[in-house]
C-alpha cells in the first residue's frame, strides 16, 4: 500500500464552489441582464490569459463587460462575482484535521485569477491549511496540463507515489495520474473520507 505524505486540493468543486466556472458566469450574466453569446465569445479568448496572471480581472473585465457602458458599476459587478464563492464547510473540516493531524503536507493545485484566488484564500482561511498554493495564476500552468503536476511535486519535493490530487473532473487527474500520483475523483464528502482511508490516510 502506499505511503501517503503529501495531499494535494482543488479549490474550486472540491473545497469552496467554483470561483469563476460556467455555473458562476450564467448567474452573473443572468443577474446583470447581459448578453450570453457575446460576453463568451470574449471570455474564451481571454479566460487563458486570466487564469494564468498574464491579465488582471480588471482588465479581463474592460475587455468582456465593461467595453461598453453599463448600467452598473464595475464594483458592483465585482462584489457579485466575489459573493458566488462560498464554502464547503464539511470538506474544509477534513482537509484541517489533516493539516492539524502533522502527518502530511497539504497543498493546492488550482486555475484562478489571481484577485479571486488571493480572496478566496484570505476569505475562507486556507492558509490555515495549506503550505503551499499551485495556482494557475502564479505558475503560469493550468490543468489539465501535465505541466502542473509535475512543478507541484518538484518544488514541494514529493515523490509522486507518496502524493495524492484530490479534484472533482476526472479530465484534472489524467495528469497527475500520468506522473505517478495517486488520485481521487471527489463526489461527496463521504466518499472522500473512503478513498483517503483506501489510501491508508489516517482519518
Amino acid at each position: 500500500m502506499p505511503q501517503i505524505s503529501a495531499i494535494f486540493w482543488d479549490v474550486g468543486g472540491v473545497l469552496l464552489t467554483n470561483a469563476w466556472d460556467r455555473s458562476q458566469r450564467e448567474r452573473a450574466l443572468e443577474q446583470f441582464k447581459l448578453d450570453q453569446a457575446e460576453f463568451l465569445d470574449r471570455h474564451e479568448m481571454l479566460v487563458s490569459s486570466l487564469e494564468r496572471g498574464k491579465i488582471g480581472f480588471d482588465e479581463y473585465l474592460d475587455r468582456t463587460i465593461f467595453y461598453r457602458a453599463r448600467p452598473f458599476a464595475r464594483e458592483v459587478f465585482k462584489d457579485y462575482v466575489f459573493s458566488l464563492s462560498q464554502p464547503y464547510r464539511e470538506v474544509l473540516a477534513v482537509a484541517e484535521q489533516l493539516a492539524k493531524s502533522g502527518k502530511y503536507f497539504m497543498a493546492t493545485i488550482n486555475n484562478e485569477s489571481k484577485e479571486l484566488n488571493q480572496y478566496r484564500i484570505q476569505t475562507f482561511g486556507l492558509r490555515e491549511i495549506f503550505s503551499v498554493f499551485v495556482s494557475s495564476c502564479f505558475v503560469g500552468l493550468r490543468k489539465p496540463e501535465e505541466g502542473i503536476y509535475r512543478l507541484a511535486v518538484e518544488v514541494t519535493q514529493k515523490s509522486p507515489p507518496d502524493c495524492c490530487f484530490i479534484d472533482d473532473r476526472a479530465l484534472n487527474l489524467e495528469g497527475a495520474r500520468q506522473l505517478g500520483m495517486h488520485t481521487i475523483e471527489m463526489q461527496d464528502v463521504e466518499q472522500l473520507r473512503r478513498d483517503l482511508r483506501k489510501l491508508e490516510v489516517e482519518i
